[in-house]
């Protein structure tokens, strides 16, 4: 589908923060095994929008352009050899919490594919976006953020932009906000408290059931952008790697704007499509199984994938 992309301004919109750029240290040894080596990395200055994009600008895109989404489209049964026909229906990847404990190393236990959702009913056929314009939009794949981004005349971050805009001035923190998860007991991102994926504790009576909440329902970082922990994982360009290259041998010598371009040589063959980094967690990262919502955390996702928790922001250069 063609879109037609607005040229580029001098000044960028309005939402977006400057992120001046700088050198930082990239990564972390203290947690997952896919965010070593900590290596030195420089960013130029660039814009990046404060919240990730909202439901209510989702939907002034696809207005605009009759976009459909990849949740959306027909399927196509040649990408899903040996599958059941019948069972080829649009849809995208829904979470249901489990009534008690379980092995979490099956994610299928609160997991499941539902027919209808996408963007406009993010939780299946019979669940709305209404009263819900100012969440971040999810259900949208690879291909949607993007298309939606070169309609706006922007870009989606590297990883190393996102995670240099994500720490907001504080080297080293483990958190956008520093080193304590909730200082003097303040929550300060949508995240899961409780264990996952069957034991709740909500912050507040109007937010019961886990899932999204509006943009800047919570404190912004250090650059005065929101969200960048937890609420919605977010799309960078960057094809996925299982680890971070190894650091340059002289300090001078530090990559400046890396990205990665091409999936990795080992990616499994099985792998229909490429995965592209994901960057902040979401309201499903939990202490016991998915310690993701600090700035060095990151995750592949395949380019086709389409869940309740993943969105995206974009920048510009």
């Amino acid at each position: 589908m063609s879109i037609t992309v607005p040229a580029r301004t001098a000044v960028p919109p309005k939402g977006m923060a400057r992120i001046p750029g700088g050198a930082f240290l990239m990564g972390s040894d203290a947690f997952y095994p896919e965010e070593r080596p900590v290596h030195p990395v420089a960013v130029d200055g660039f814009w990046m929008d404060e919240h990730p994009v909202t439901v209510a600008e989702f939907r002034r895109f696809t207005k605009d352009t009759g976009y459909v989404t990849v949740a959306e489209r027909d399927i196509d049964p040649a990408d899903f050899p040996g599958a059941d026909p019948d069972a080829l229906v649009p849809g995208a990847l829904v979470f249901g919490m489990t009534s008690g404990p379980v092995d979490l190393d099956d994610w299928r236990r609160w997991w499941s594919y539902r027919p209808g959702a996408c963007w406009r009913r993010p939780l299946g056929r019979d669940s709305t976006v209404h009263g819900r314009e100012l969440h971040p939009v999810t259900q949208v794949a690879f291909e949607d953020a993007g298309a939606y981004a070169s309609w706006a005349g922007k870009e989606l971050p590297t990883e190393a932009e996102w995670e240099f805009a994500a720490r907001g001035g504080l080297e080293g923190a483990v958190f956008v906000w520093g080193d304590a998860f909730t200082p003097k007991g303040r929550r300060m991102a949508n995240t899961w408290h409780g264990a996952f994926p069957w034991q709740y504790l909500p912050a507040s009576a109007r937010h019961p059931t886990p899932g999204t909440t509006a943009v800047r329902t919570f404190p912004p970082n250090g650059y005065g952008l929101y969200d960048m922990a937890g609420n919605v994982w977010e799309w960078t360009s960057d094809h996925y790697t299982e680890r971070h290259p190894d650091p340059a041998p002289r300090t001078c010598c530090a990559p400046r704007n890396p990205r990665v371009d091409r999936p990795a040589a080992d990616a499994p063959a099985e792998e229909r499509f490429p995965r592209r980094v994901t960057k902040g967690g979401s309201h499903l990262c939990a202490p016991n199984y998915c310690l993701r919502y600090r700035p060095a955390a990151r995750t592949g996702q395949s380019e086709d994938t389409a869940t309740c928790h993943l969105g995206f922001r974009c920048v510009v250069r």
